[in-house]
């Protein structure tokens, strides 16, 4: 795989940024924005960054630093979803906790916001409370954002628990947007400056990239993530007002920044920051070593959540005008579907075949491809023909004899476990797993699954949650048709 991006020179010149920020300030709250762990989005558009770059980079500091989690009660109580993962943000809550105490932080509380006596949510809190976990809950207030002079007051933020800190430097996290992480900022501002304590705000930044063009396929595959936000790049005007200088930001920061500029002022005294862009730290743009595979990944990415966001709209998880939103950014930028061609290989597979099948682009290339067979899902069938190839096993070489996978599908079937009719990846692995044992040629294919990571993947249905969940654990980015299962079956 090409590189597009030196992950070990962002991290060099972006902690010096947050250093030179962090000395303005006694006590300095940085919000992350996007993702602390995992940014698996930026790793896609920036092939050479890693996912784990932001909570490493804070490795050294970590002696003195702590780490604030916040979450919507809102989505708590509606159950949502992390689209990557599959599971839910109070389960995502619990999963970042454990892998910042795993990396050394300081972990030190969890703050629900909008809380409204919530059921789910009370289950929630104490769920925390009984692993050792502080929670914190601020309410709604009235008036907001707009009627400052309540909110900066003790009616206001005032009336928010105050998060008792010790650390210098306090990192706000959430499992997604619009889980309130400025608001518990401004809060904590609030409370410190009435203490007498000189603390500050700044944003941790990843997307847009302000320092590139407003249409760049970087910055644009950031709103192709967002559409269902309904984010939107924009020239921050106030950056070229006070600067002279086109800086890019995003619509809700540049709306927000004049009732922002004037809390913060208010809270702290003087203004400190004149435009969205003077908040945030971000140094991506200096660490992008080729143009144009950054570019080619970008527009891969913008395809990808085409169809993620195609096949949302198929389950009702999306609406008409975010898919329209994407669909506009593949023709803003002349995106054709062979450049994942992963996609055109599995819709050629399958009209041939009759059958569903799955196509994968390994990273050198190569595209294998499998179908439905009467005992293999085509995932299943994609998986095992790639790691044939891989391990260089011949095509007429069956890994798995039908002796093995009849009886599993067997008792399958009369256990009327679910309604598949064919083995899952899962189950196909296991079974690989079981035969290692005596098998050195299947333990070979085993110790090469860690050379799936970055390959590309296309189903031409909406793939089941049991195959998803396997494919994303091997790190293969997957597109699928939006289309369910049984749709196909009539070609």
């Amino acid at each position: 795989m090409k590189l597009g991006f030196d992950n070990e020179k962002y991290v060099k010149i972006q902690s010096e940024k947050i250093r030179e920020r962090f000395k303005l300030f006694d006590k300095l709250y940085l919000e992350i924005g996007g993702k602390l762990f995992e940014d698996n989005h930026a790793a896609r558009v920036l092939p050479g960054f890693k996912p784990d770059a932001k909570i490493n980079m804070f490795l050294e500091l970590k002696d003195d630093l702590e780490i604030i989690f916040c979450i919507n009660a809102n989505d708590i109580d509606r159950h949502k979803t992390r689209a990557d993962y599959g599971i839910t943000y109070d389960i995502e809550i619990m999963r970042l906790i454990e892998k910042s105490k795993e990396k050394g932080f300081s972990v030190n509380s969890v703050v629900i916001t909008l809380y409204n006596n919530q059921p789910s949510v009370d289950s929630f809190i104490s769920k925390l409370q009984r692993q050792g976990i502080k929670t914190y809950t601020h309410h709604k207030i009235e008036g907001y954002p707009e009627n400052i002079d309540r909110i900066v007051s003790d009616d206001g933020y005032g009336s928010n628990e105050y998060i008792k800190t010790t650390k210098h430097l306090v990192l706000v996290n959430a499992p997604g947007p619009g889980s309130g992480k400025l608001a518990t900022c401004l809060s904590q501002l609030y409370h410190e400056h009435k203490l007498g304590i000189n603390s500050g705000y700044a944003k941790f930044e990843t997307f847009p990239v302000w320092n590139l063009p407003l249409k760049h396929p970087v910055n644009l595959a950031y709103e192709a993530a967002t559409a269902d936000i309904k984010d939107v790049n924009m020239i921050d005007p106030f950056h070229l007002e006070k600067y002279g200088i086109s800086s890019v930001n995003y619509n809700r920061d540049i709306e927000a920044f004049p009732i922002l500029k004037t809390t913060l002022s208010k809270i702290m005294g003087k203004d400190v920051y004149f435009s969205p862009t003077d908040m945030g730290v971000n140094m991506i743009a200096s660490a992008i070593i080729d143009e144009d595979v950054v570019i080619e990944s970008a527009k891969k990415e913008i395809m990808r959540r085409y169809y993620q966001e195609r096949c949302n709209q198929k389950l009702e998880l999306s609406d008409e005008e975010t898919v329209s939103k994407v669909s506009m950014l593949i023709s803003e930028l002349g995106i054709d579907k062979s450049i994942l061609p992963a996609i055109p290989a599995a819709i050629e597979k399958a009209n041939a075949c009759d059958r569903n099948a799955v196509a994968i682009e390994l990273t050198d290339g190569r595209i294998i491809v499998g179908r439905e067979t009467d005992l293999l899902s085509p995932a299943s069938s994609a998986i095992i023909n790639a790691m044939k190839e891989i391990t260089k096993i011949p095509d007429e070489i069956d890994l798995l004899s039908d002796n093995v996978l009849k009886p599993i599908l067997s008792i399958k079937k009369e256990a009327l476990v679910n309604n598949y009719k064919t083995l899952q990846l899962q189950e196909v692995l296991i079974a690989l797993s079981i035969c290692a044992v005596t098998n050195p040629v299947i333990k070979k294919v085993l110790n090469n699954l860690s050379k799936l990571n970055g390959a590309n993947a296309h189903a031409t249905y909406l793939i089941t949650s049991d195959d998803a969940k396997v494919l994303k654990n091997l790190k293969i980015n997957l597109t699928c048709e939006p289309c369910f299962y049984n749709d196909n079956m009539s070609r």
